[in-house]
């Protein structure tokens, strides 16, 4: 596990997508762009009020700042987005209880 701090990649952000569309092709569109978005390291198509839900790290809030002007919101079809910054992670990890 490398340690996000000392890569200067400090801030950790939950962005809530939602499309302004809901067909096969604008999830395919944005998906696709999605892939080639180094920021972001994960995505999900989510049921409820958002479409989808991202977990993205990126250097500090100005950095976020231009990460959602100059890409995320010029992504194909997006209508709205909500971010909520991470003050501090309580957990994280990727180990499956079996």
């Amino acid at each position: 596990m490398l340690n996000p701090d000392k890569l200067d990649f400090a801030l950790l952000v939950f962005i809530e997508v939602l499309l302004d569309r809901t067909t096969g092709d604008t999830f395919e569109e944005f998906a696709a762009a999605i892939q080639n978005t180094p920021e972001i390291l994960e995505c999900h198509m989510v049921a409820g009020g958002f479409d989808y839900l991202i977990k993205a790290r990126v250097k500090d809030m100005a950095a976020y700042r231009t990460f959602l002007g100059t890409t995320l919101v010029r992504m194909p079809k997006v209508r709205e987005t909500r971010t909520y910054a991470v003050l501090e992670e309580v957990k994280n990890t990727h180990v499956l209880a079996v």
